[in-house]
């Protein structure tokens, strides 16, 4: 069969592969067409089928499970089409020297047939990516996990260095240095395994209890000024504002908000952290002025692995995972909240939390 010779030829999973292997899905697939192209179609099932929307199937269909077996055997989701490439040329090929069919009869058959096999491929390459994206994210989980501990020990080696008195005090600045560094590097990991855990298919946890959010406010600002000497931050705040919410996810999420705000905020403007309550709920705004979003990227700028690329910043834009705003999203959407972003010539750039009361 001219499928199986093709498949013969992709290197190296198909080298190993026996003839039987080969041709695993062919049969079932093949039939799966045969009853569809004996089956009468209603208009509305081939519109469907002509816009690549699937049919209501129970179970997996052959084209998914050879996807998933084509993907632990090695296959790239090339190689994967190709395959359904020769599958339809080899059949199309039998086809044309049949000439006992109608001609008429023979055009619809073949319409149908290529349908059909579209579908096959659309269901293959859809559960070719779930598949891939699962198990990128499964490593990414552990990745994160795994450098928990690690990073957990520097910083407190770091920090033991930083107080000690008998010191010279060169050694203790390389210590703060290395503090603030994995300090950093902590706050990636834990946006990392958040990140991984909402594409896992569960939301990030969160532990409510009354706390003061302008008591929050203020330590993360104090943090980001010592993280950040020659940048203005101000904070403008209430001397208290109680409410129900989880400190340390909120603490994580102005501390990203303020971080985004700094890096692409102007070196010489402040920015400017505003809390406030109002009939619509609690209100945290982080405000910086420097170039505005572009009015195309701001419906995706929460979105994971979406970066503002920008001239003057190549470097750190590529090493960037760019998942902090969407971290901080999720965070405000688990306590039932709300973010937005708005940036315009006279306000700047601002990110608006809405908490409800």
């Amino acid at each position: 069969m001219a499928w199986e010779d093709f498949a013969r030829t992709i290197e190296p999973p198909a080298l190993t592969m026996s003839d039987e292997e080969l041709r695993d899905h062919a049969r079932q697939m093949l039939l799966v067409f045969a009853d569809d192209l004996e089956e009468p179609q209603s208009e509305l099932q081939r519109e469907n089928k002509s816009l690549g929307l699937a049919p209501q199937v129970r179970g997996d269909t052959a084209a998914e499970t050879h996807a998933e077996t084509r993907l632990l055997s090695g296959y790239t989701v090339v190689q994967l089409v190709s395959e359904y490439r020769a599958l339809r040329a080899s059949v199309l090929n039998l086809w044309s020297h049949d000439t006992s069919m109608d001609h008429a009869s023979t055009i619809n058959d073949i319409t149908r047939f290529n349908e059909a096999v579209d579908q096959a491929v659309a269901e293959s390459v859809a559960r070719y990516q779930l598949l891939v994206n699962k198990s990128q994210n499964m490593f990414l989980a552990i990745l994160g996990h795994d450098l928990r501990n690690p990073l957990g020990a520097l910083v407190m080696g770091s920090s033991a260095i930083m107080q000690a008195l008998d010191i010279p005090p060169k050694y203790v600045q390389i210590a703060t240095r290395m503090f603030r560094s994995a300090d950093r590097m902590n706050r990636l990991v834990h946006d990392l395994i958040d990140f991984t855990r909402t594409h896992l298919g569960s939301s990030i946890p969160i532990n409510t209890r009354p706390n003061d959010l302008a008591a929050v406010c203020e330590q993360v600002v104090n943090e980001l000024r010592t993280a950040h000497p020659g940048r203005l931050i101000a904070l403008e705040a209430p001397p208290s504002l109680m409410g129900n919410f989880d400190v340390d996810r909120i603490a994580q999420m102005l501390s990203n908000l303020l971080a985004n705000a700094l890096k692409y905020g102007s070196a010489d403007q402040p920015v400017t952290v505003r809390l406030s309550s109002s009939t619509e709920g609690t209100l945290i705004e982080v405000n910086n002025q420097g170039p505005l979003i572009p009015a195309d990227k701001l419906a995706t700028i929460f979105e994971p692995l979406v970066r503002l690329a920008s001239a003057q910043d190549l470097v750190s834009e590529c090493t960037s995972l760019g998942i902090g705003l969407f971290v901080a999203r999720e965070i405000a959407e688990a306590h039932s909240g709300e973010i937005s972003v708005s940036s315009t010539p006279a306000q700047g750039t601002t990110f608006v939390v809405t908490l409800p009361r």
